[in-house]
């Protein structure tokens, strides 16, 4: 399974309604408030910038945003939303792509880094992202904490949704360090719809050491964008490494 088998036009055409509940003010408002901080004035690239859920908002906070991605139909969508035309999209790979200029702020939110299958590639994102800094600039990644201590011994899959109208899980691969989400979605008219999605998952002493090939040091790290303590038992954090000032 590619990228592009998961990033197609039939994903972009629905992207926006099935992650719905992270556009609401509840996640978006700390979200944009805790970007906004980090970008202090300065302008603000988002890594895998997807229709823009993220980078709308904090361009109307009026934080100068430019984007990298990777899909066309993803950056097709973002395109035709009100507000576009002030967020640049370059089109790439986010671990290799160049945008023009020097940020501030580089960003990765929802998971993002884990659609880079290898650690290699990733370890390449936190260098491209150094690469785009200013001297001082903060990268923020938002990410899961892989749920490996949930799963029962002998066991690969777990839930993370079961609802009337969802059921989701996670089948893990603890030897390659990747994992499958599987979606089934009830529709309007009675079907149901599936689809899978392929994700390296990494740990945050990980990053850490990535964050430290690429020249950055860690200074944050909360369990989520209202600046909540990380703490054992977390499911997710967002961290920020710094280049050196």
């Amino acid at each position: 399974m590619t990228h592009e088998d998961i990033w197609t036009e039939a994903t972009a055409a629905r992207y926006d309604e099935s992650s719905a509940a992270m556009a609401t003010p509840e996640v978006l408002g700390p979200t944009i408030d805790f970007l906004a901080a980090r970008a202090a004035g300065g302008a603000a690239l988002e890594l895998a910038v997807g229709t823009g859920r993220v980078a709308l908002p904090l361009s109307a906070r009026g934080v100068p945003v430019a984007g990298i991605e990777l899909s066309a139909p993803m950056a097709a969508r973002l395109a035709a939303k009100p507000g576009a035309e002030r967020v640049p999209v370059t089109m790439g790979d986010m671990s290799t792509a160049t945008a023009p200029g020097r940020f501030r702020l580089v960003y990765l939110v929802y998971n993002g880094i884990t659609n880079l299958m290898t650690q290699d590639a990733q370890v390449a994102c936190f260098q491209n992202a150094a690469r785009h800094l200013e001297p001082g600039g903060a990268f923020v990644c938002e990410v899961f904490v892989p749920q490996l201590r949930r799963l029962p011994p002998g066991e690969v899959a777990l839930p993370f949704d079961v609802s009337d109208a969802h059921l989701g899980f996670d089948r893990y691969d603890v030897v390659h360090q990747t994992l499958v989400s599987h979606h089934y979605t009830r529709e309007t008219d009675g079907s149901t719809s599936t689809g899978r999605s392929p994700h390296r998952y990494v740990w945050p002493a990980e990053l850490d050491l990535m964050a430290r090939i690429a020249g950055m040091a860690p200074t944050e790290r909360w369990a989520d964008f209202t600046e909540a303590p990380f703490e054992a038992e977390s499911p997710s954090h967002v961290s920020v490494w710094r280049t050196p000032g």
